[in-house]
């Protein structure tokens, strides 16, 4: 019975019991092959683990290096001269909302207080089934009028009525539309905008004061060549929130929270910033990007059928950009913040995994030529092979080991020692990639002023590879497995909590599954 040892070379005592498996025939031989792929697959899912890591560490690299030199350059920053300048570009903010009554007033009044110059609000109802208008005309005094919206990208939903408010000053605008789903909502919106620049921020996210002027500086800096730019996304669970503002970031006290935390900075922050670097950024997360509008019309607004409508939008500029033979530059900010409330249970979870995973699925399908493609650079070469292989392949790659590992040293076609060597590699330096994340975002900006945050994130980066990751791997399975066999979308409404002026840690059942 033929065997691989974690180094890859045969093991002289198994091959020797090979030769007596051999001898029983055809079942020997199937059985002596059955034992050498498991072998084989246990070699290659160990090899995945250690790379994947690996390339995870160098992603923070890179974004260790982009964050001192934005440090350093800090100070120099000139936020009170951008928020008072003519030339600093006017912006749009959208916001699509769907059965948001609870909290979009106040989402609303924190928007319309950015530090900005001159910038709109535009709020999409999309058909919501609950008073989230009359919450908004209610807290605004709004009147309904007559306006004439341009169909510069296709909107499925009409728009039914616009709202403004009675006043006049105040920069917003409502119109409620028919049910067509989240990027339908925001293709309304980008109809309405008046600004050259587009914001896409969801309906229960709150902004830092500057991190409009953060997220605008790089098209002040290189305004014929940045055509998008991202922002971080914080879970805002637990935090205090005072007119709506986090004032006081906080771990949330709930196991699932603190590991999202967890999660969101390694994702958001550094790995994002990392691709950033190398101009491979595929992802700005709908929770908070900015677009120029004139690029987003050209490629068509969102895609309605594809349900991860802000990575497919940024995938498809790329495309276009490229295509074009343009020079263009998509940047990820690491200063502003975006708070949004994360999901607080398993089921809302799943919801948003699934969701996710099936829109990245989604994206790589519609985008397949892309892949591999000298035409499209980096992107084409490094960061939608990366995506396939490490992203959209990794829950199947973790089940098979957690699945494969314990068959193969049940029946003897590994050693038993490779089960720590799996456990180190998987999960020990999955952790240490945590920790180092962590610890990078402490030092950088030093969000969480008591150490028992700090400690409860590292909490959370432990039973992050207790349970946590293999329901994940299972839920984005599901949803890959959906995108593959073109399973109907749908879009429900969960109920949330809204964000809560006080530190108690806020519930949220997390967004449209």
């Amino acid at each position: 019975m033929n065997a691989v040892s974690a180094a890859g070379t045969l093991s002289p005592v198994n091959v020797a019991g090979a030769t007596s498996v051999a001898s029983d025939g055809p079942v020997g031989w199937l059985r002596d092959a059955a034992h050498t792929l498991i072998a084989v697959s246990d070699g290659v899912i160990l090899t995945y683990f250690a790379v994947i890591n690996t390339s995870y560490l160098f992603l923070i690299a890179l974004a260790v290096a982009e964050l001192v030199k934005r440090l350093r350059r800090a100070s120099f920053a000139g936020y009170d001269d951008a928020s008072s300048s003519p030339f600093t570009p006017p912006v749009s903010l959208i916001m699509p909302a769907y059965n948001e009554e609870v909290g979009i007033a106040e989402a609303v009044r924190a928007m319309l207080l950015l530090r900005y110059p001159v910038f709109e609000v535009v709020v999409v109802d999309d058909g919501s089934a609950d008073g989230t208008l009359d919450a908004l005309c209610e807290a605004f005094d709004l009147v309904e009028v007559e306006r004439v919206v341009p169909d510069d990208v296709p909107v499925r939903g009409a728009v039914v009525s616009v709202h403004l408010p009675r006043g006049g000053p105040v920069p917003l605008v409502v119109a409620r539309k028919e049910n067509g789903g989240k990027a339908d909502a925001l293709n309304a919106g980008i109809n309405l905008a008046r600004y050259p620049l587009l914001c896409m921020v969801d309906a229960d996210s709150i902004l830092d004061s500057e991190a409009l002027l953060s997220v605008a500086k790089p098209f002040c800096d290189d305004p014929m060549r940045v055509v998008a730019t991202g922002g971080v996304v914080g879970i805002a669970n637990g935090c205090t929130v005072v007119a709506g503002r986090v004032v006081e970031p906080r771990v949330p006290l709930e196991l699932l929270g603190r590991i999202q935390v967890v999660e969101y900075l390694r994702a958001f922050m550094l790995g994002r910033t990392g691709w950033s670097k190398v101009g491979g950024l595929l992802v700005i997360a709908g929770a908070f990007g900015l677009f120029r509008r004139d690029v987003v019309v050209a490629v068509g607004g969102m895609d309605s059928d594809c349900i991860g409508e802000d990575a497919e939008l940024v995938v498809r500029m790329h495309r276009h950009l490229r295509d074009q033979g343009r020079d263009y530059r998509i940047v990820f900010v690491s200063e502003p913040i975006s708070w949004s409330e994360a999901p607080s249970t398993t089921k809302a979870l799943a919801g948003q995994r699934r969701r996710w995973h099936r829109g990245l699925t989604e994206i790589l399908l519609k985008h397949r030529r892309m892949i591999g493609n000298p035409r499209y650079g980096r992107i084409g070469l490094v960061s939608l092979p990366f995506y396939v292989v490490f992203e959209l392949l990794a829950p199947v790659v973790e089940l098979a080991g957690l699945v494969l590992v314990p068959v193969g040293v049940l029946i003897g076609a590994v050693d038993p020692d490779f089960v720590w060597r799996f456990l180190l590699v998987a999960y020990g330096y999955a952790l240490v990639v945590s920790l180092v994340s962590l610890a990078v975002e402490e030092y950088a900006f030093h969000r969480f002023a008591r150490w028992r945050d700090v400690w409860g994130a590292v909490v959370g980066a432990i039973a992050e590879n207790i349970g946590y990751r293999q329901l994940t791997a299972w839920w984005r399975l599901r949803g890959m497995l959906q995108a593959l066999r073109g399973a109907p979308q749908v879009w429900e409404s969960i109920a949330r909590s809204g964000f809560a002026e006080s530190g108690q840690a806020r519930a949220s059942e997390g967004d449209r599954a």
